[in-house]
């Protein structure tokens, strides 16, 4: 990791965490809702127990894919009716961009959830209302290029322009170092994000951080064609159906089709498979000697996954 004062705390999976730990547990597209939050910092670690939320659900925004109107999550449905989209200036031009804002502003350094691969702001529905209640101030931002920003002009989605993207809405709106937080393989958007940007993270918390991989590999070689259909498969919903089930095993199929639904809601927007397909050639991330090569680099093992510590 960079030289900078920025610390890094680390949840690699839902078991309760040790006291050097800052824990945010993040429902990924379909999540259950966990039964405990754990938030702290040393040994100062507060748990909140998980109790039911009022929720209801508002107009949605219009640019949201008509089928929003179908999701019967009602954490979902809650969190689908806060997104807005804020206009976004960085070097491809000017992206009117997704996210949910906080609901009031708070003196400490606000929380900015980012999502994993081909995702959105939507894994967050079940944690941010915990965050929130917790009385944290806090974002839940799409990366570019996934999400439901417009991108109909298509700008390019490779990483310096996540990057940027990602830079320019920090410095327009939210103007304090933040504590980062990237699930999956947003945790290399938030390491190459914190390396190039030190001034503006004041912490980074990873969740079962995908950081290891060397970018997207051959699929950057694909011809065009092939990498269009296997896109397209990727939006299928037998192959999310089945991505779901075997993620939430004993979930009922009438549950796991509706996160199936949250999880792809996304896909449906007119830009989605190019913008993906603009991520894949591009090469992907590849952050290993950002963490390498940094100072008092700490590693730990859940399974096949390799998390470090800063």
């Amino acid at each position: 990791m960079a030289t900078h004062s920025s610390s890094l705390y680390v949840c690699m999976s839902s078991r309760k965490p040790n006291a050097t730990m800052l824990t945010v547990l993040s429902a990924r597209a379909g999540g259950a809702p966990p039964p405990t939050l754990f938030f702290g910092i040393g040994s100062k670690r507060k748990c909140w127990n998980f109790k039911p939320f009022r929720i209801w659900a508002g107009k949605f925004p219009d640019f949201l894919p008509k089928q929003v109107e179908n999701i019967k999550d009602p954490f979902a449905r809650k969190l689908a009716s806060r997104i807005e989209r804020l206009p976004v200036n960085f070097s491809k031009g000017c992206v009117m961009s997704s996210c949910v804002k906080p609901k009031e502003q708070t003196e400490a350094n606000p929380v900015v959830l980012l999502h994993g691969f081909d995702s959105t702001c939507l894994e967050w529905r079940y944690a941010l209302p915990l965050l929130e209640e917790a009385g944290l101030e806090t974002w839940a931002v799409d990366i570019l290029g996934w999400g439901f920003s417009d991108l109909e002009r298509l700008p390019s989605c490779d990483v310096a322009s996540k990057r940027d993207h990602l830079y320019q809405l920090w410095s327009t709106y939210i103007k304090r170092p933040m504590v980062l937080v990237g699930p999956s393989l947003g945790s290399a958007v938030a390491i190459d994000f914190s390396v190039n940007y030190p001034e503006a993270v004041d912490r980074l918390v990873l969740i079962d951080a995908c950081v290891y991989a060397e970018g997207t590999g051959s699929l950057a070689t694909l011809p065009k064609a092939l990498a269009y259909a296997g896109v397209y498969l990727l939006k299928s919903i037998p192959l999310r159906l089945y991505a779901t089930s075997l993620t939430f095993n004993g979930l009922p199929l009438n549950t796991c089709i509706d996160w199936t639904n949250i999880g792809r809601l996304h896909c449906l927007l007119p830009w989605w498979e190019d913008t993906t397909v603009n991520f894949m050639i591009s090469g992907g991330y590849n952050v290993i000697d950002q963490i390498q090569h940094g100072p008092h680099t700490n590693f730990l093992a859940d399974h096949s996954s390799r998390i470090a510590a800063d």
